[in-house]
C-alpha cells in the first residue's frame, strides 16, 4: 500500500512520499533551465526547494561533494521540505579522492556528523569514486564508515566508477557493511544490480532532451517494474549482476534518481515515474 500523501498548505501541493518504500527524485535543486520546465513562473528562488520537495520524494545533494555546509544549513533544508521527504548526499571530493582512504576517516565522520542534523531526513550518503582502488585500503575505509550516528542508523552507497575494481570482491565487502552498490544504466561506467543492503541506490543517466520526460513511456515503464521488483526483495530479471541472485527479502527501500544527461529533463522523468508508481 502507498505511503500516504501529505498535504502541503504553502505551495497547495501534495508531497508524494515513499510509495511502496520507493522514492524518487534529481540531483539538486539550483538548475536555471529547470525554471522554464519545472518550477512555476515566477517562482523566487529561495522557494525552490520547497517546491522540489513536494513534487518528488528525494533529492541528492551534489553541492557537499565541493564542499560541506553548516549544520544549520542543512537544518533550513531539513525544515523547508515535508515530512515525507528525504535527501542524500554525496561525500565530499577531498575523502573520496584521497590517496590514502583510510586516512580520511576523521574527515568523513566529521561529514556525516554535521549532515547528520537533518535527522530522519537523511536517507544515505553517496561515496563516488573515480579512479582505480587499493583493495586494502578500501576495504579499510568501508569498515570504518560510521553505521549510526546519535543511535540513528546511517546509509551508505558506494558507486566504484573503475572497471577494475568492480567484481566480486566488491560486492562481497559491500554486503558485510550493509552498503549498496550504485547501480547507474550510464554506458560510461560499470553497471552492475548486485543488491548488497536493505536498501537500494540507481542513478539513471541517460536521459534525452528531445523527449520531453527524458525516457520514452515504456521506458520509464519498466524501470517502475524493476523498482516495485527491488522493493518488494527480489532480483530484476535483466539486469545485469557480476554474482548471483541477492539474499530475498521482503521488503526494501529504494532510492531513484535522474542524474546528469540532458539535465533539464529530469525533473519530468522522476515526476512521471512517480505518477507511473502511483497507479498501481
Amino acid at each position: 500500500m502507498a505511503t500516504p500523501r501529505a498535504k502541503d498548505a504553502g505551495l497547495g501541493l501534495v508531497a508524494p512520499g515513499p510509495i511502496d518504500g520507493i522514492r524518487v527524485g534529481v540531483g539538486g535543486w539550483t538548475y536555471s533551465p529547470w525554471r522554464e520546465t519545472f518550477f512555476p513562473e515566477g517562482l523566487v528562488q529561495r522557494r525552490e526547494l520547497e517546491y522540489a520537495s513536494r513534487r518528488l520524494s528525494a533529492i541528492e545533494i551534489n553541492g557537499t561533494y565541493y564542499s560541506a555546509q553548516k549544520p544549520d544549513t542543512y537544518a533550513r533544508w531539513r525544515d523547508e521540505t515535508p515530512d515525507t521527504f528525504v535527501f542524500t548526499a554525496k561525500a565530499p571530493m577531498r575523502i573520496v579522492q584521497a590517496k590514502v582512504l583510510a586516512n580520511t576517516l576523521g574527515q568523513a565522520e566529521a561529514f556525516i556528523g554535521g549532515i547528520a542534523t537533518m535527522g530522519a531526513k537523511l536517507g544515505a550518503i553517496s561515496w563516488q569514486f573515480e579512479r582505480k582502488l587499493d583493495r586494502e585500503d578500501f576495504a579499510r575505509f568501508v569498515d570504518g564508515l560510521p553505521a549510526s550516528v546519535d543511535g540513528r542508523p546511517v546509509r551508505h552507497a558506494l558507486e566504484v566508477r573503475d572497471a577494475e575494481s568492480v567484481d566480486a570482491t566488491l560486492v562481497d565487502l559491500a554486503r558485510k557493511k550493509n552498503a549498496a552498490l550504485v547501480f547507474t544504466d550510464s554506458t560510461e561506467w560499470p553497471s552492475f544490480a548486485d543488491v548488497t543492503a536493505d536498501f537500494v541506490y540507481a542513478r539513471l543517466m541517460r536521459a534525452r532532451s528531445k523527449i520531453v520526460t527524458g525516457y520514452t513511456q515504456p521506458e520509464l515503464a519498466a524501470w517502475a517494474e524493476r523498482a516495485r521488483t527491488w522493493a518488494k526483495g527480489g532480483d530484476p530479471e535483466d539486469l545485469p549482476r557480476l554474482t548471483g541472485a541477492s539474499k530475498p527479502a521482503t521488503q526494501r527501500d529504494v532510492f531513484v534518481f535522474f542524474i546528469n544527461a540532458d539535465k533539464e529533463r529530469n525533473p519530468a522523468a522522476a515526476t512521471t515515474l512517480i505518477e507511473l508508481l502511483g497507479t498501481r
